[in-house]
């Protein structure tokens, strides 16, 4: 078990994150976009410096400048999605957003010539298919929103790739805690030139806001980080495609939307990805063992 700890984090964040879809379209009738994100990592910030006050002591500069880097990549990234879907449509913002499952090898490849193995590449490919059967419902057109949410895409790329980087050498709470602050004080600071600072606070909205904030936001983030230290780059973002996935299902119990062929087709892929990635790198050490012995 204690082998695909790594796996088996990223696929609980990946659930939580499911959850979040439905949750978020609850929340979206009491607060605006700008005011959710500054509610949720607020949350998350304020509870990490609550249970992880004493990593705060030894915190160095290095850990600093890479969890602020990390909170940058990610509210810019939510930012990003939030805007490019007021000139967008939702199946397009997702699908777009998603290309950060092939956005991530593609860094390591360009930015540090790190060799990607072709087993990640068809399965990060597959999960792209997947995740457009369950997204698109029409056409894609360019459009202003399109590139934002390509964008967005990029960003949640590079917050994939550097989380895997910066916890060889970083603590990953430390690095959960820094980022997340980051990240909320960039998110009041906008809320703030907006003229939005005032949060509506119901026991509707505050439930709503509560869940996004503790789950989705603190226990997903502080899981992919930590989880991350256990897998490669390219499968991470491949295990956490299942957001989609998930975020279906959760959709469908949570608000009753209809199942389609084409929802279940891509359910079907994306999973097909994820048992590629995880089962080929064996296979071929299997055969590559039989051939030497034969």
């Amino acid at each position: 078990m204690r082998k695909y700890i790594g796996e088996i984090g990223l696929l609980v964040t990946a659930i939580i994150w499911g959850t979040g879809f439905p949750v978020s379209a609850i929340a979206l009738d009491y607060f605006t976009p700008y005011q959710i994100l500054a509610g949720r990592f607020a949350i998350g910030a304020l509870l990490l410096i609550v249970v992880f006050h004493r990593k705060l002591a030894g915190l160095s500069l290095a850990a600093v400048l890479k969890g602020s880097l990390l909170g940058v990549f990610l509210y810019g990234a939510f930012a990003l999605q939030t805007v490019g879907l007021q000139f967008t449509t939702p199946s397009n913002n997702a699908f777009l957003t998603a290309v950060n499952v092939l956005v991530v090898p593609f860094i390591a490849f360009v930015l540090y010539h790190r060799k990607v193995g072709a087993y990640e590449v068809a399965g990060a490919f597959l999960a792209m298919i997947g995740i457009a059967l369950l997204s698109l419902n029409g056409s894609l057109s360019v459009n202003p929103g399109d590139v934002l949410s390509l964008l967005c895409a990029v960003l949640f790329a590079f917050h994939i790739f550097y989380t895997g980087q910066f916890v060889k050498t970083e603590d990953a709470i430390t690095l959960t805690l820094v980022q997340m602050t980051a990240a909320a004080a960039i998110a009041w600071i906008t809320v703030g030139i907006r003229g939005e600072a005032a949060l509506p606070v119901t026991p509707e909205s505050a439930a709503s806001l509560l869940y996004l904030g503790v789950f989705s936001t603190t226990i997903a983030f502080l899981l992919q980080t930590v989880a991350q230290k256990h897998v490669t780059e390219t499968k991470a973002a491949i295990l956490l495609s299942m957001e989609s996935l998930w975020g279906m299902i959760f959709s469908i119990l949570m608000l009753h939307e209809t199942v389609t062929f084409q929802m279940l087709a891509g359910a079907a892929l994306i999973l097909a990805a994820i048992l590629l990635a995880e089962t080929k790198p064996g296979f071929l050490a299997r055969r590559r063992s039989g051939q030497s012995a034969g």
